[in-house]
């Protein structure tokens, strides 16, 4: 069986860091110097995602059962688990399957809702990369310019792009997620009466539409304790446009009455 890829600083209850899509722990890591002050943190790669492996299904079902499985390997329960994105539906996925795993949740910019984002406009331009004619990442900036042409959108994803030996190749699976995305971008997994009772703080970018007010509504529905606050002058990413705001927020919630550790 697989196992997915971590790196671990830190001491005292342990918190997940998960990424979102087509990032990697790698992004999180300024973050998790900081948690590290106050739990044990594991920043993780998910499937198909940094230096995890890739595999041929992709899911949330499939995701939170890889977490499970870490836990379970790592001997951990009572975790407390940050994800942002695609991130948070995996958390929010493995807090419904297995509440027992999960102490209190950070959902960064994501709800138990279905989005209609299909990203091909990103992944048909790297996909059609010829990475055996590629010198350097600068060369495969110039390539992906013309179709991508937001600088740091291009750095983000081109943070995949690594070299071995002679050879380069995407620690993203960007053909297995790109059949999959109506499932990412979905959250169809789960019937439709679940319920999660572990403490959730939302945090969504004020400038985001991630979390209007129907996403507001589902979360209402299926979360019994929660809270959604607001982070002004940043979008969908942020914990990277404000991310003074992002971890007093987060670490005020984690650190809370509730959560003492």
């Amino acid at each position: 069986m697989s196992e997915l890829h971590y790196s671990v600083s830190g001491s005292g209850k342990p918190l997940l860091v998960l990424h979102g899509l087509f990032g990697s722990g790698r992004n999180w890591q300024s973050h998790t110097r900081r948690f590290a002050n106050h739990f044990q943190v594991y920043n993780v790669d998910l499937r198909n995602h940094g230096r995890s492996f890739h595999a041929d299904e992709m899911n949330y079902s499939v995701m939170a059962a890889d977490l499970r499985r870490l836990l379970q390997r790592l001997e951990l329960e009572n975790c407390y688990i940050l994800g942002h994105s695609m991130g948070g539906k995996v958390a929010m996925t493995l807090a419904m399957l297995n509440p027992d795993l999960v102490t209190a949740m950070v959902v960064a910019d994501i709800a138990p809702a279905s989005y209609f984002h299909h990203y091909d406009d990103l992944i048909n331009p790297i996909l059609a990369l010829r990475l055996d004619t590629i010198e350097s990442r600068a060369q495969a900036d110039q390539l992906l310019r013309q179709n991508i042409p937001e600088d740091q959108l291009r750095a983000f994803l081109l943070q995949n792009l690594v070299r071995e030996s002679d050879s380069w190749y995407w620690r993203v699976n960007w053909q297995v997620i790109q059949r999959d995305m109506e499932w990412l971008t979905g959250f169809d997994v789960l019937p439709g009466d679940w319920r999660v009772d572990v403490p959730t703080l939302f945090l969504r970018g004020g400038n985001s539409d991630y979390i209007g007010e129907a996403e507001t509504e589902v979360i209402r529905q299926h979360f019994s304790d929660y809270r959604i606050e607001t982070i002004e002058a940043a979008g969908h990413w942020l914990h990277a446009e404000n991310p003074d705001a992002f971890n007093r927020l987060a670490l005020a919630f984690l650190l809370g009455p509730v959560n003492i550790i």
